[in-house]
């Protein structure tokens, strides 16, 4: 028995839905670690928590999270400062490295299903 199997490869086509899926995958990801950051983040009136934000910027395929207040950088380093139960100094680098896996995944996914 003998099969043919035609194939037309478009690989600007493959290329660009990747790379959409890789951006929405991003987009995920950065949105997760923003959720799970907020569950760590010193809160005194909220005003910290509130500034969080989480954007991709498509062109680099690069997503960040970031607070925006005066004392956010100080608030996550100085670990001899005492929080409420549950919040935390670290409130950004260690559920980046907790959800280190999930992230991937959100992106894995997003990439696959932007390929079907």
């Amino acid at each position: 028995m003998t099969m043919r199997v035609d194939v037309t490869w478009d690989g600007a086509k493959v290329k660009r839905r990747a790379r959409s899926g890789a951006v929405r995958g991003l987009q995920e990801a950065t949105e997760h670690l923003l959720g799970a950051s907020r569950q760590l983040v010193p809160i005194e009136e909220g005003t910290l928590e509130r500034s969080g934000v989480a954007s991709v910027d498509d062109t680099r395929l690069v997503g960040a999270v970031s607070y925006d207040t005066p004392y956010a950088v100080r608030q996550h380093e100085e670990l001899t400062w005492q929080h409420d139960p549950g919040r935390q100094a670290k409130y950004l680098e260690q559920p980046a490295e907790a959800e280190r896996g999930t992230m991937m995944s959100l992106i894995a996914v997003a990439i696959l299903e932007s390929m079907q």
